[in-house]
C-alpha cells in the first residue's frame, strides 16, 4: 500500500482511507494521508463517515478476548504476513507537494496487496468473536433448560402434593360417609359429668375420626389416649393422644392404625404424655 495511491479525481483511495482511520498505516503514511486531509474537503468528509461507522461498530459488537493460544497463533501468523514489499521502481516524491504525484503500477499492485495483509488481522478477530457470541448464546441455552427443568420438578412435587392431600380428603369423607362404618357414642361410667366421645370407624380402610366434648382438664404432662378393643379379644391398639382445650372439646383424626382390625368397642384413659402401648386403668370413657 502506498500513501501516494490517489483516484483520477485526485482523493486518496478509500481503502487506504479505511486503514488509515483504523491505524493500520505506518507513521509516514499516516503523516502524508493528515497532510492531504489538510488540504481535502472530500477526503475529510469521508475519513469522518469512517471513524463514525468504526465507532457504531465498537459500540455495538461486544469484546471477546480470544484463547491465550489462539492469539498467540494469531499474532505469528501477523508476523509473517507483515512484510515490506519492494516496488520494481523507485517512488519519485515532490517535497513541495503533500501527496506524491505519480507511482508505477507495480508499486500500486504491492501496495493493494499490502493493504490486504494489514486488513487481514482485523478480519481474522470477526471470526473469533462470532464463535464467542455462539458459546455465550449456548450458554444462556443450557441455563434456559436448567432453570425450565427446576420449574417442572417443583410443579411436579406440588402436584404430588396436592394429590396426597385429596387423598386424605377422600378417606376423611369416606370414613363420614361409609354405610360400613361403626359409629360409636362414648361416656364417661359411671359420672354425674356429661363427658361425651363419638367414633366414627371403618375397619377395611383403618379410617377413623374421633371428637370428644366436656372432657375434664388434665393435670401437667398428661393426655388422653384413644384406643380400640378389636373383637377378637387381643390386646387393645393404640389410636391416638389428645389434650381436650379450654371448653373440654378434642378430636383425633385418621390416626396411624393398621387396616382391618375389627373393633368391639373404644376407651379412653389418661396416660403419661406421649402416650402409651398399653392401657393404665381406669378407663375413663368406654362405648360399643
Amino acid at each position: 500500500m502506498s500513501v501516494d495511491n490517489q483516484n483520477v479525481n485526485n482523493h486518496v483511495e478509500h481503502d487506504d482511507l479505511a486503514l488509515y482511520a483504523m491505524h493500520f498505516l505506518t507513521e509516514q503514511e499516516a503523516e502524508a494521508i493528515e497532510s492531504h486531509l489538510e488540504v481535502c474537503a472530500g477526503c475529510t468528509d469521508a475519513i469522518a463517515l469512517l471513524r463514525g461507522d468504526l465507532a457504531a461498530l465498537a459500540v455495538t459488537a461486544e469484546m471477546v478476548a480470544p484463547p491465550p493460544p489462539a492469539r498467540q497463533r494469531l499474532m505469528t501468523q501477523v508476523a509473517r504476513e507483515k512484510k515490506i514489499i519492494p516496488f520494481d521502481r523507485p517512488v519519485h516524491q515532490d517535497l513541495g507537494s503533500p501527496l506524491v504525484d505519480h507511482i508505477s503500477m507495480d508499486g500500486e499492485v504491492a501496495a493493494q496487496h499490502t493493504s490486504a495483509a494489514r486488513v487481514l488481522p482485523w478480519v481474522s478477530w470477526i471470526g473469533w468473536a462470532v464463535a464467542a457470541g455462539v458459546t455465550i448464546l449456548a450458554t444462556d441455552l443450557y441455563r434456559d433448560r436448567d432453570q425450565l427443568r427446576a420449574a417442572v420438578a417443583q410443579q411436579a412435587s406440588e402436584m404430588a402434593s396436592l394429590s396426597a392431600s385429596s387423598e386424605k380428603e377422600r378417606a376423611i369423607m369416606g370414613a363420614l360417609t361409609d354405610p360400613d362404618a361403626m359409629r360409636v357414642t362414648l361416656v364417661r361410667t359411671p359420672t354425674k359429668t356429661t363427658p361425651v366421645g363419638r367414633a366414627s370407624y371403618v375397619a377395611g380402610k383403618g379410617a377413623l375420626l374421633f371428637t370428644a366434648s366436656n372432657l375434664d382438664p388434665l393435670e401437667p404432662l398428661k393426655t388422653y389416649e384413644l384406643w380400640i378393643i378389636p373383637a377378637d379379644g387381643s390386646s387393645p391398639v393404640p389410636a391416638g393422644t389428645f389434650v381436650p382445650d379450654a371448653h373440654g372439646d378434642a378430636t383425633v383424626i385418621m390416626p396411624e392404625i393398621p387396616k382391618g382390625i375389627i373393633a368391639k368397642a373404644f376407651g379412653i384413659t389418661i396416660e403419661d404424655q406421649g402416650g402409651s402401648l398399653k392401657p393404665t386403668p381406669p378407663i375413663v370413657l368406654q362405648g360399643e
